[in-house]
């Protein structure tokens, strides 16, 4: 049996569930509308992220709502920068539609086919807001199909990665899989190179699936894959002269490999491989640290993260200091999810015999997590205080505040 108090530490990490998933593709596809750029790679990267943690039986904290590497977030999609010049045009259909319906219609007929899939794309988009997977499923082939009919080779990649994330939502892994792989097939048959930022972040999502799948030959392969290849492409960076150097890529490129080591951590603590994990996490908070700042919701959580798996190990020493910096910081700062990380924190101080901490700790989460309206968290939360009290009681340190606890008056009988 794995260790007892680290799968109770983990169970309070409060994973995504199925409505979560689907708050995360809402959250993703807001970005669709009128006149922005769309940013669909690295929003539905990041909804991949964290719907992860469903397909392992062990996992870190999954931070929800934060913004995932946000400067990685506002760069590209799936076919580099050049997709943006036709996902940027999705809004002019609309424009179209409201202020030239009286106005004779100039388009060709290739523009009213692509018109035609913007419109489609953007239905698709509503569909999954309201939680219409469904008939968000029905937008995709049909967008699908005019795509392929036009030839139109950006947008048969935007649409087949739209498809492979809504599949990879719905619990299809194998359709998402294969959904992938035809995208980043057209993505390398244009001519897009191997080390581009959108087919290393495609085969992360490959990765992630495969690891999913428990096929863990090719999860591995996936991930080393990304690493060295980001690793390389930031050394490549580093010999350029300084007038061709892109701070804006170099950013996004070392964001994308903090966004691979923490995959690759939670994986590891999936398998039971610890130590590869603090590795990972430990290289993957300094890059957030440094690119984002020791503030940022992604750092704190990468933090909290940290701490669990040194938790899991036994390093409670270790553990406890670094889950109270990422506490205190989330006070300083106003982490949109600090029930989460106070929650964590109520895990590790019980691992450390620090009952009546843990259990006013856990007491200040529920409340935080009730005002949130996180019921994920809320139930999390709500075991973890029951069995800090149960400990508490059983030790005999329990105070006269908790002697009202319906576990306290159980075991007292």
């Amino acid at each position: 049996m794995y260790f007892k108090m680290a799968l109770l530490a983990v169970t309070r990490a409060f994973f995504t569930n199925r409505n979560q998933i689907k708050q995360c593709m809402s959250e993703g596809f807001r970005n669709l509308s009128l006149g922005s750029r769309v940013h669909a790679r690295t929003q539905s990267l990041k909804c991949l992220k964290r719907t992860t943690s469903q397909s392992y039986a062990i996992h870190a904290t999954v931070h929800r709502r934060s913004p995932l590497y946000r400067s990685c977030e506002s760069n590209g999609d799936e076919n580099s920068r050049a997709t943006s010049n036709w996902t940027y045009a999705m809004g002019s259909v609309i424009a179209f539609s409201l202020f030239s319906k009286a106005e004779e219609d100039t388009r060709t007929d290739a523009q009213k086919k692509e018109d035609e899939i913007i419109l489609l794309l953007k239905r698709a988009k509503l569909s999954m807001m309201r939680g219409q997977l469904h008939g968000a499923n029905g937008f995709l082939h049909q967008a699908i199909a005019l795509a392929h009919q036009t030839n139109n080779t950006q947008a048969i990649i935007y649409t087949y990665s739209l498809m492979a994330n809504l599949a990879y939502v719905q619990g299809q892994l194998d359709n998402a899989e294969k959904l992938f792989k035809v995208a980043m097939s057209f993505m390398l048959s244009g001519g897009t190179p191997q080390d581009d930022n959108g087919v290393i972040e495609m085969s992360l999502k490959l990765a992630t699936i495969y690891a999913g799948q428990e096929k863990n030959d090719l999860a591995e392969m996936g991930f080393q894959f990304c690493t060295e290849s980001l690793e390389t492409k930031l050394e490549k960076f580093k010999e350029l002269p300084a007038e061709e150097q892109s701070e804006e890529l170099r950013k996004e490129t070392r964001l994308l490999l903090g966004l691979t080591l923490d995959s690759h951590a939670r994986y590891m603590v999936a398998i039971h491989r610890l130590s590869q994990a603090v590795v990972d996490y430990k290289q993957a908070l300094l890059i957030c640290q440094e690119e984002q700042g020791e503030t940022h919701p992604q750092s704190l959580v990468l933090m909290s993260d940290l701490a669990t798996i040194l938790d899991m190990q036994g390093c409670h020493d270790e553990a406890l200091p670094l889950v109270k910096q990422a506490v205190e910081l989330s006070r300083e700062a106003g982490h949109p999810d600090q029930h989460v990380l106070l929650g964590n924190m109520a895990g590790i101080l019980l691992h450390n015999d620090l009952f009546e901490e843990s259990v006013k700790l856990y007491k200040e989460a529920l409340a935080l997590a009730q005002s949130a309206g996180d019921e994920e968290a809320l139930e999390q939360i709500q075991e973890g205080l029951k069995e800090a009290i149960s400990t508490l009681c059983v030790t005999g340190k329990t105070s006269s505040s908790l002697m009202g606890y319906p576990s306290c008056r159980l075991i007292l009988i």
